[in-house]
């Protein structure tokens, strides 16, 4: 058993208690403090140089929920769910998101910022000018998928439900939450709240691969 704040037993527990729901209660809706809590975790999520190539917009007015809903495929999540993120990258990343990041740093850390000046010029070697630059997007796409995973993961052991979403077209999302003019892309959605308690789903028992079929240790 670990000494850690989080017993073994109830992380897991609450690992297992968690599924992709299929039908939100509409009528349940998560606690403001809960929900600042959940809004902490998105930013507290890790990213490659720490660089944080995303924006989270989230979505609680019902009436723009229903507007996704012809673009999230008819699912219902959307509509019937407490919050729905919209995980989007910052699409074309440029020298600018650099200068921001290191500023940033500079005035948390409470240094110079020509004192990060190699770190800024690794950076945009890497980012801006060389080889990654070509797939620039798909690569912060990739990032914003840690913070799926981190913000589903806080939502469980609070006991918050959670459906992430592929299933969209993002072209349509887009447009109904102005993100090109932001320079933003959908990337994920992730429908939060809390289940309906007929969505079948929730009894099924969960289907993963033992662990030593998953996990080899060398």
């Amino acid at each position: 058993m670990t000494n850690g704040p989080v017993s073994n037993e109830s992380l897991l527990a609450q690992l297992r208690w968690r599924y992709a729901v299929k039908r939100f209660d509409p009528a349940r809706k998560i606690a403001p403090a809960d929900w600042k809590t959940l809004e902490e975790a998105l930013v507290l999520t890790p990213s490659s140089y720490g660089i944080q190539p995303w924006k989270f917009v989230v979505v609680t007015e019902q009436a723009t929920k229903d507007r996704l809903v012809p673009a999230a495929w008819n699912q219902r999540q959307v509509a019937d769910a407490s919050h729905v993120v919209v995980l989007c990258i910052k699409k074309h990343l440029t020298a600018d998101d650099v200068d921001a990041f290191v500023r940033r740093t500079a005035q948390v850390r409470g240094v110079a910022p020509e004192s990060l000046d190699k770190f800024k010029a690794m950076m945009v070697g890497d980012l801006i000018e060389g080889a990654r630059s070509w797939v620039i997007n798909q690569w912060a796409a990739n990032q914003v998928y840690i913070a799926l995973g981190n913000f589903m993961t806080s939502a469980a052991l609070l006991g918050i439900d959670t459906c992430p979403m592929e299933g969209f077209e993002p072209p349509k999302v887009d447009q109904v939450l102005g993100l090109p003019k932001k320079g933003l892309g959908s990337t994920v959605l992730c429908a939060a709240g809390y289940r309906s308690s007929d969505d079948k789903y929730a009894s099924l028992p969960k289907v993963r691969f033992p662990v030593d079929a998953v996990v080899e240790r060398i």
